[in-house]
């Protein structure tokens, strides 16, 4: 398997796990789990913003952003619009890079002003990684909330998405 191939499948993953993780957070109910839903979508909500910050960074463009999240806290219906739209633009991002691309090293700031240099493997690899560290967290405040969490793991992305490696 091609890297560009492993990581359009892993963009593909993390694409399905936000849905997954969207879906079961709106089952929470706003009269009554008012600070549990508002500590998930700050949480879905950092995830989406450095998935942004890297995808500028990845373009060599400038972004808005002055830190990994942002002052105001949006409705988990506007998040979930702007994540489906990055998340595409991910996938389609790593489906037409190739080796080369893959291994330039990219420099570009963090929001606190340091210098910082990846190659885009490894930014793409962040970003992947990052999403699924933080949607363990929004998984903790659902489970102590008695709702089961979606189970974001790769193997349960591949059988469902590709029922005949299940046969």
């Amino acid at each position: 398997m091609s890297h560009s191939t492993i990581l359009t499948s892993l963009f593909n993953y993390k694409a399905w796990a936000n849905q997954e993780i969207f879906a079961t957070v709106k089952k929470l109910k706003p009269d009554e789990h008012k600070q549990e839903l508002h500590a998930a979508i700050r949480i879905l909500n950092h995830i989406y913003v450095v998935d942004r910050i890297f995808q500028a960074n990845l373009q060599g463009l400038k972004h808005s952003f002055t830190a990994t999240n942002t002052p105001e806290t949006p409705s988990l219906e506007a998040l979930l619009a702007a994540v489906v739209e990055t998340d595409n633009w991910y996938v389609a991002y790593v489906a037409q890079l190739g080796r080369d691309e893959l291994e330039e090293v990219v420099r570009f700031n963090f929001v606190d002003g340091d210098k910082g240099q990846m190659s885009r493997e490894e930014m793409l690899m962040h970003v992947v990684t990052h999403g699924g560290y933080h949607r363990g967290a929004v998984g903790r405040i659902l489970a102590q909330l008695s709702i089961a969490p979606p189970r974001d793991i790769f193997t349960k992305y591949l059988h469902e998405s590709e029922p005949a490696r299940r046969t």
